[in-house]
């Protein structure tokens, strides 16, 4: 195995360790509504720490496979077309779409034209 390899496994089990965190929060949330435990706060300040962890680590893997001086193409294996996959997905989901949608002026526009701003 290369260090490659390694590295595309290493940001899997990241995003298993993201998933298992998330459905640990849902779970605290369902089992104590309303209440914060410790174990609340700490389950939710690593999973926000892995999904910075895991977009910093595709950054960087999106700046390896497309490095512009770079002679060679590297070739993208299943398993990294996968994570990009996955990374495209993450993106679209914790994207900001409230502030888009309503401090965009060319949005608003688009909806007074088609008068939904009334």
């Amino acid at each position: 195995m290369n260090y490659f390899d390694d590295y595309i496994y290493t940001i899997f089990l990241l995003k298993i360790i993201f998933m298992i965190l998330s459905i640990t929060n849902i779970y605290l949330k369902v089992k104590y509504p309303g209440e914060e435990t410790d174990l609340d706060k700490a389950v939710v300040f690593w999973r926000e720490a892995t999904s910075f962890i895991f977009v910093f680590l595709m950054a960087c893997l999106l700046i390896y496979l497309f490095f512009p001086l770079r002679s060679k193409a590297v070739e993208i294996n299943e398993e990294t077309k996968l994570l990009l996959y996955i990374f495209g997905i993450v993106l679209l989901l914790t994207a900001d779409w409230g502030e888009f949608f309503s401090e965009s002026r060319d949005f608003i526009r688009v909806q007074d034209i088609l008068g939904v701003n009334e």
